[in-house]
């Protein structure tokens, strides 16, 4: 029955978070945006105290239920884990802990994280791996059945599925989303939790609380008769059942082995007592756990596709990026230091933009953390979807009546560039920027039109940039601001 029940929830978590990555209307983020908070690493980002310490109170009672309930990488690991239990059963068995190897990845993801090499942590970070996963491969996958949805209501004059165009958001976060499948895949199906026990920094952090859990795996030695079914069927490969011992740092209480036990030999619950015999290792063990959490909790405080224009009808060549000096962030990021040091680049924010304005970053300083573009829309100042989803407070929550008042970046005007300078009549930037920020003015010296840009009012959203019909260099271009100005 605890196993029933554990598959039952986990299966609900996977569903509901996997939703909150591929959704492209918005609409479940009104009722699952919780799902994303209450991950570990983002709310020790985030500084949300409460869930911590809801997490880490859950893990103290019941071992790690957080990582095979609700870590999405964790419940991916055990679908992979299922089928490879198709193709050969009983295939576990014991293995010896490796805590240097886990002790050290965690060491070295808490200073990577506090040198600023985000980029390079978030690699082996489970929820943002998993979001990387979700946003560049399973997304497209979903547009797709989608759109074919839509093909067919569209013939029944139905408007219950509409079109919505699949883009390739990054090169690099789709090659590293599909290596990342590819490994933690086929190490789950070979070897189980494996990646989970020994490479995870939040698996190794939980695994210390949960050695001294309340509740717990126990072998009965009175009614184990050394059959080895549950060492065989546990996928952390922590049961040693010729000395009667369970490693409980990476166990994940899943309840696999009480499923295969026909003797009532091993059990979940309080756990036994240490006798004295075992006081001295008890207590050792205790002050390890507790300068090793007290020094990781320390440190993590501290660091609390191509879009048709013309209808078909005639072939607009490509316009090729600006390279802008400064990269541009999303409004609520308040400056790019604060971005780097909270973003997981678990691309929620990337998935969620209606605009496709966010795409993951090329660069080795922030790879894969988002920033903006303009090449398939501009931001919207009306949309403030990024700011609602974002679960680590790399953007801070605003409302839609501030994004007037962010000036993420200002536009600047290329005169050589511009169909104004070659006396064509345009001025199609001037009239849409929703902040009267650029004005058309008289150029008497040559008797053409100009574009003027008054920094004051512009909010960097790239309306301008992105409706420039100047190709392959456009004629406007926002260049983004490392603080981001408010008023």
């Amino acid at each position: 029955m605890l196993r029933k029940i554990r598959i039952a929830l986990a299966a609900v978590f996977f569903t509901l978070i996997t939703l909150l990555f591929i959704d492209f209307t918005g609409i479940f983020h009104t009722y699952l945006g919780w799902m994303a908070k209450i991950q570990l690493l983002p709310a020790i980002l985030a500084g949300n105290v409460v869930v911590v310490a809801v997490l880490l109170v859950l893990t103290i009672l019941f071992g790690r239920i957080y990582c095979s309930v609700i870590c999405p990488m964790g419940v991916m690991q055990d679908i992979f884990s299922f089928f490879g239990g198709k193709a050969k059963k009983n295939r576990f068995s014991y293995t010896k802990n490796r805590p240097w190897l886990r002790i050290g990845i965690l060491v070295l993801f808490v200073a990577l994280m506090l040198l600023g090499l985000n980029a390079i942590a978030i690699l082996i970070a489970p929820y943002s791996a998993f979001g990387r996963i979700a946003t560049n491969i399973l997304q497209p996958v979903y547009i797709w059945i989608n759109n074919i949805f839509a093909y067919f209501a569209e013939r029944a004059d139905s408007y219950a599925f509409y079109h919505v165009d699949v883009w390739v958001k990054a090169g690099a976060s789709l090659a590293v989303a599909i290596i990342t499948l590819v490994v933690i895949g086929f190490l789950a199906f070979r070897y189980g939790r494996s990646w989970c026990n020994n490479i995870c920094p939040v698996g190794t952090l939980l695994g210390f609380i949960s050695k001294y859990s309340l509740f717990c795996i126990k072998i009965d030695d009175s009614k184990c008769v050394k059959c080895h079914k549950c060492e065989r069927n546990c996928k952390s490969s922590c049961i040693d059942v010729e000395n009667h011992v369970i490693d409980h740092s990476r166990c994940i209480a899943c309840m696999n082995c009480i499923g295969n036990c026909k003797q009532g030999g091993i059990t979940y619950g309080l756990r036994k007592r240490a006798t004295k015999s075992d006081d001295a290792k008890v207590d050792d063990s205790r002050r390890k756990f507790l300068a090793t959490t007290a020094a990781v909790g320390t440190a993590m405080a501290v660091k609390a596709q191509e879009v048709k224009m013309d209808g078909g009808l005639a072939v607009i060549e490509d316009r090729q990026s600006p390279s802008r000096k400064t990269a541009i962030k999303p409004a609520g990021s308040g400056c790019h230091a604060n971005f780097s040091k909270h973003c997981t680049a678990c691309q929620l924010c990337v998935s969620e933009c209606p605009n496709h304005v966010l795409r993951p970053s090329t660069k080795l300083e922030n790879l894969m953390q988002p920033e903006m573009d303009f090449d398939n829309g501009y931001c919207n100042i009306n949309c403030n979807r990024c700011s609602q989803v974002c679960p680590t407070g790399a953007i801070q929550k605003i409302e839609k009546e501030d994004k007037t008042n962010i000036r993420i970046g200002h536009a600047i005007w290329l005169t050589q560039n511009c169909l104004l300078s070659k006396g064509e009549a345009c001025g199609l930037c001037q009239r849409n920027c929703p902040t009267e920020a650029l004005m058309l003015v008289d150029d008497f010296s040559t008797g053409k039109k100009s574009i003027s840009v008054n920094e004051s009012k512009c909010i960097g959203c790239g309306k301008c940039e992105n409706l420039c019909p100047s190709r392959p260099l456009g004629a406007i271009y926002v260049e983004g601001h490392e603080n981001h100005i408010c008023g």
